[in-house]
Order: structure tokens, then C-alpha cells, then sequence
């Protein structure tokens, strides 16, 4: 059962119902204790700056690695931003080489270069002379193609060498970007360990999911794309800068025009697709939670019609997030054919007054065309950073997302020294308790009960009564507002959480079962669990015939919501996991609903004996099953209405009674 968290001894089940009570649509609900009117609202808070700073702030450990990757990048760059300036000297070459032999055709081949700009200049060709001047001249020579060779060889290793630094620089980043995608991932992961149940009975378990993968997948390739782009862009525009300027100050000037109106552009349009992106992954998470919720009762919308609303849910969902996913990537997207307009219009101007220069002797054409290739390499880290702009919202909107998770209130912590019981006789007492899920409504006040050691108590009431929630206060799924409860003396409140779940053991009405066999699933109530024991506990909760006849036996491999196996089987897998955990004190939900009678009636008697000696509650809805419970607690609106024995309760003709006839008319006829 590896990656899988192993709970201590007998924290049997996940608390489906007494842990997750069960809501309403997507957000709480009423129904089964769970709190009322909690139903997430969608707001989202809209610091950019903030959640920007704090995406920044997660990369912090990886600041050693990322000076590496800085200094491997600014000798890429470098290599990059030099090998233009030196194909320039080969450009020079040639066109000298060119050039020499035109001269031949009116100048003698012992003609020195300064005797040819002379002869220029007396014939009048002054731009002509001004540009041969600035040439290294070789009358009576063609092309020196050995030096041009060697240029070319140098440059060549030269990129080399800068494909190769990217190379590493890539491999560290992902190194990098994977790593802090793992560190948030865990802290997530921890954090909802410590979130308190009210988070997720107000939260949609999709859009809680949602945050868990898409989001945290969505910051990753951002950053994964974006980091090593920065680094690179941010360099690569300070080295063609600075290039620039040394070329020719005057077209470097000219160049420097697009940097504020290429910014400005991205700015503006970046403010605007910000919201829309914000709104994408919002939309996002209520599809999932819409999706999710849909095929978790996938059963229950086809028996009652439902399909039919249900595609229309999704398509007016999905309609929503096209809406909002069109928006934020159609206006982002104007961000880079904008400053490329901008560019080009600058490489235009570029090209027209670098050959101007050429031609009145001021600059040489290599250096021109060298100057033109570092204006197309100045505007590519310009739509590299507008592009980076535009991924940083979808990202962004995404971090504010799983740091919204981060920052929710956790859990209480608990004692300092906390005084866990090793053993529990199981003298149980609610002193004076008071819980309300909203702070205006009250729903338990001023509870008092005493459960003394070994007794059996029933929990009975109607819906909504408060009886799940009698539950989730003893196991401190949720903090009461007053009073005390305390076992064998000690204040819950003192004890550590685990500590006191590791002396309850729980079966549920809604059982769980994870993807695993089926011996793993039995031995999640205890770890170390034997072969034998694990049989032993399937023999007591009559699942072992069932599991024998499949075809691979406790080998058995339980599918995704455990859909090759009938609910009642699930539930007789839950009840060997109650066994085989030996628990101190019980809890029973309900735990033979969706058995046949014949079974009910083998494992009552089955747990009649793991019941024996033991502190039980047991959440009752079928009253026939209780009769023989030492205590049974009448529950209505939150408060303990009447208590005794079956039959003190049947005679006094009350609440009890009057629950107990509406299920058997029989029972009218009992003596009292």
C-alpha cells in the first residue's frame, strides 16, 4: 500500500459521513449533519502583485541553482549577441574582395588603396572615396576566402558552445521548475491534511480537485516556459542594447523608440485579459465540480431522469468557461502581433538608414548587416517578454487559486504536551456542550451525557436531528463552541487528534473502499495485520465466502469507486476492517443498510460479540436494530429530547414511540 497514508490502528474508514457529511449540490447542505448554507461562492481575490511576488517567493531555495543557470545563460547569450559583430568582419571580407577587383578594371594592379581613393576623388566620386576608405582594400585581389573560412569556422564553434550552455541551462531549469512544482504540491497536500471539515463541507470536492492538478499543472508549464524565457529575454535584450550602440548610436537611439511603445501596448492589453484568465480557472473549477459531482451520482440522475438538466448544467458551464477562455486568450493573444508590428516598422526604418550610411562611408556593411540582425534579435526578446506577459496571467490566476488554499484557517492545534491514552476504559461525558455550524443558528445547546464504560448507545432522530454531528463533536472533526467532552476524565481538547481517533473505530453507511486488493483494503484497519487475521476478520463479517469465489480471491483488485463489487459487498469490507482494527470504542453508522436481512442478522450477531466490553455509538435509522442498546438517545433539532432503554421508551409513548410506530405497527401491541 505504498503512497498511500496508513492511519493508526483503528482509525478504520475515511469518515465518509461523519467526516464529509453529505451536501447539497456543490456546496453544504442540511441534510445529514452537515452544516447549512456553507455553499462556496466563487469569489476570487484579485492581487496579482501579491500572488506574483509569492510564486517568485516559492523559488527561493532554488537560488543557488538558478545563479547557475543565470551565469550559464549570459555566456549562451553572449556567444549569441558576439557571433553577428564577427560574421560582420566576414561580410567585410567578401564585400572588400568584390570590390578590389571592380577597381581593377580602371586602376593598375599596383595601385596602392590610397592612390585609388585619390583617383576617386579627383574624378569626383567623393561617396565612393569615403566608402573605400572605411573597406581594407586589396587592389589586384579577389576574395581572401581562407580568412572568411576561419571567420566562419569561429562562429560556428561559437554556437556551439551556445547550444550547448542552452542545453544545460534547460536541463537545470526543469530540474528547477520540477522541484518547486513538487515542494507546492506537498505543501497543498499538507495543508488540506489540517484544513478543518467546514472547509470541504463548503467547498466543491471538483473545484478543490481543480486546484490540486489543473492549477498547480498550469503554474508548472508557466514556469517551465516562462523562467528560462526571462532569463533569456532580459539578457539578450541588454547584449543587443548594448551591441547596438557600439555599432551606431544614432540607429541604436532610432531602435529604442519601440521599447516604450511596445511596452505600452502589452501593459494595456495585458490589463485587460488579466480578469478574463482570473475568470477562466474559476470557470474551470465549477465545471469540474459540476463534472465531478454528475459522474459520482451518475446512477441516481439516470434513475430519476435528471440527464437531460444535467447536459445542460454542463453545456451552460462549458459555454461559460469558452466564454471566459476566448476572451482571456483572444485578447492576450493581440500582445505579440503588436509588437512585432512595431518591430518590423523598426527594421524597415533600420534597413533604409543603415544603407544610407553604408553608402556615404560611415559605417561598413558588415556592421549594417550585423546592426539589422541584432534589430531582429532586439524585437524577438520584446514578443518573448509580451508572450511571457500574456502566459503570466493564466499562471498567476492559477497561483491565487491553491495560495487562497494555503491561506485558510487550519485546525486548532493541538496541546503542547498532549495527554493521549494508551487504553481506554470508555467513560464518556458531554458536559454543558454547545455547537452551531453558523454562527446564528444554534444547533446543539447545553448538551449533558454521561456514557459509562462497555455501554451500547443508540443514536435516534429524524433528519437533520444532529445525530452525525453528535459524532464529528466527539471525534473533533469539528470544535465545539462551548463546554467539555472528555474520555476516562481527559479533555478531548487535551489529547492530540490522532490520539483520540486512534481509539475509535468507525463503520460507516457510506462506505470507502480505495483502489488496491482486496486483502489491502481489510489490512487498512491495521498495517501489520497477518494473512490469518485478515481472513479471520472477512470470516466474522461474512465476506470471506463472497471473496473466495472471485476469480483471484483477497488478490482481488478493487476498481475506482469500487464499481466490480455491490454496495452491500463494500460494506462487508468495511465491517472486516472494523474487526481485524480491534478498536476500543466504536462508532456505527447505520453499517448493515445495504445488506440482505439474512446477512444483517449474521453480522449483528457478529458485532454483538466485537461490541462486547466496548464503548459504542451507534447511529440507528432502523429502530429494530437498537432494541437491545443498554442506552438510546432521542435526538431532535440538535438537543436530546428523551433517553433510556427500548422498552422505558416504548412505554412512555413519546418522541421514541411515536418514530418506533411509524416503522412497525407492531409494536403497539408490546407489553409494557
Amino acid at each position: 500500500m505504498s503512497g498511500r497514508e496508513i492511519r493508526p490502528k483503528a482509525e478504520v474508514a475515511v469518515a465518509d459521513k461523519a467526516a464529509r457529511p453529505p451536501r447539497r449540490g456543490r456546496g453544504g447542505g442540511p441534510h445529514g449533519g452537515g452544516p447549512p448554507g456553507l455553499v462556496g461562492t466563487g469569489e476570487k481575490a484579485k492581487d496579482f502583485k501579491g500572488s506574483f511576488k509569492r510564486l517568485v517567493q516559492a523559488l527561493r531555495p532554488e537560488r543557488t541553482l538558478i545563479i547557475v543557470v543565470v551565469l550559464l545563460t549570459v555566456v549562451s547569450v553572449g556567444c549569441q549577441i558576439a557571433a553577428p559583430k564577427i560574421m560582420a568582419r566576414a561580410t567585410d571580407d567578401i564585400f572588400a574582395g568584390v570590390m578590389s577587383r571592380q577597381i581593377n578594371q580602371y586602376a593598375g594592379s599596383n595601385w596602392t588603396k590610397e592612390q585609388v581613393i585619390a583617383q576617386l576623388k579627383a574624378a569626383g566620386e567623393t561617396d565612393k572615396a569615403q566608402m573605400l576608405a572605411e573597406m581594407d582594400l586589396r587592389p589586384g585581389q579577389g576574395v581572401d576566402f581562407a580568412a572568411v573560412n576561419r571567420v566562419l569556422l569561429f562562429v560556428v564553434a561559437i554556437y556551439l558552445l551556445s547550444g550547448l550552455l542552452a542545453w544545460v541551462q534547460g536541463y537545470l531549469m526543469a530540474s528547477i521548475v520540477q522541484r518547486t512544482a513538487y515542494k507546492l504540491r506537498q505543501d497543498v497536500d499538507t495543508k488540506i491534511a489540517r484544513l478543518p471539515l467546514r472547509y470541504f463541507d463548503s467547498h466543491a470536492r471538483g473545484d478543490i480537485l481543480s486546484r490540486l492538478t489543473n492549477d498547480i499543472d498550469n503554474i508548472q508549464h508557466t514556469m517551465q516556459q516562462v523562467l528560462s524565457q526571462i532569463i533569456n529575454s532580459i539578457l539578450t535584450l541588454i547584449g543587443v542594447l548594448a551591441m547596438m550602440f557600439w555599432l551606431s548610436p544614432l540607429l541604436a537611439v532610432i531602435s529604442l523608440v519601440v521599447l516604450p511603445v511596445s511596452a505600452l501596448l502589452a501593459t494595456v492589453i495585458a490589463k485587460r485579459s488579466r480578469k478574463h484568465f482570473a475568470r477562466q480557472w474559476e470557470r474551470t473549477g465549477e465545471l469540474d465540480g459540476h463534472i465531478e459531482e454528475m459522474f459520482t451520482g451518475h446512477n441516481i440522475v439516470k434513475i430519476f431522469g435528471h440527464q437531460r438538466e444535467a447536459i445542460a448544467t454542463f453545456d451552460e458551464e462549458n459555454a461559460h468557461l469558452y466564454e471566459a477562455s476566448f476572451k482571456a486568450q483572444f485578447i492576450s493573444g493581440i500582445i505579440m502581433p503588436a509588437t512585432m508590428f512595431v518591430s518590423n516598422l523598426n527594421y524597415v526604418a533600420v534597413c533604409v538608414l543603415g544603407g544610407l550610411r553604408v553608402a556615404n562611408g560611415t559605417m561598413s556593411l558588415g556592421d549594417v548587416t550585423a546592426f539589422m540582425q541584432y534589430v531582429q534579435q532586439f524585437g524577438q526578446p520584446i514578443s518573448q517578454v509580451a508572450s511571457v506577459a500574456n502566459v503570466m496571467q493564466s499562471a498567476v490566476a492559477s497561483a491565487e487559486r491553491v495560495f487562497e488554499m494555503l491561506d485558510e484557517a487550519e485546525e486548532s492545534p493541538d496541546a503542547a504536551e498532549p495527554l493521549d491514552l494508551e487504553e481506554a476504559e470508555g467513560h464518556i461525558v458531554l458536559d454543558d456542550v454547545s455547537f452551531r455550524y453558523v454562527p446564528d443558528t444554534p444547533l446543539i445547546e447545553h448538551l449533558d451525557l454521561e456514557v459509562k464504560p462497555g455501554q451500547m448507545v443508540a443514536i435516534v432522530g429524524p433528519t437533520g436531528a444532529g445525530k452525525t454531528t453528535l459524532v464529528n463533536l466527539l471525534m473533533r472533526f469539528y470544535e465545539i463552541d462551548g463546554g467539555k467532552i472528555s474520555i476516562d476524565g481527559v479533555d478531548t481538547k487535551a489529547m492530540s487528534r490522532d490520539g483520540l481517533r486512534r481509539l475509535f473505530g468507525m463503520v460507516l453507511q457510506d462506505t470507502w473502499l480505495f483502489a488496491g486488493t482486496i486483502r489491502e483494503n481489510i489490512a487498512y484497519g491495521r498495517e501489520d495485520a497477518t494473512d490469518e487475521e485478515i481472513r479471520a476478520a472477512a470470516e466474522a463479517a461474512h465476506a470471506d465466502h463472497f471473496v473466495r469465489a472471485l476469480p483471484e480471491g483477497y488478490d482481488t483488485r478493487v476498481e475506482d469507486d469500487s464499481t466490480n463489487m455491490s454496495q452491500g459487498e463494500r460494506q462487508l469490507l468495511t465491517i472486516a476492517r472494523a474487526f481485524l482494527a480491534d478498536p476500543q470504542m466504536l462508532i456505527l453508522d447505520e453499517a448493515t443498510s445495504s445488506v440482505d436481512t439474512r446477512t444483517e442478522v449474521l453480522i449483528q450477531r457478529a458485532m454483538a460479540k466485537l461490541l462486547k466490553g466496548r464503548t459504542s455509538f451507534v447511529i440507528a435509522h432502523r429502530l429494530s436494530t437498537i432494541r437491545d442498546a443498554d442506552v438510546i438517545l432521542v435526538m431532535n433539532q440538535g438537543a436530546i429530547v428523551e433517553q433510556g432503554t427500548h422498552h422505558e421508551l416504548l412505554c412512555r409513548g413519546g418522541f421514541y414511540s411515536d418514530l418506533y410506530n411509524s416503522q412497525f405497527v407492531e409494536a403497539l401491541e408490546e407489553a409494557c
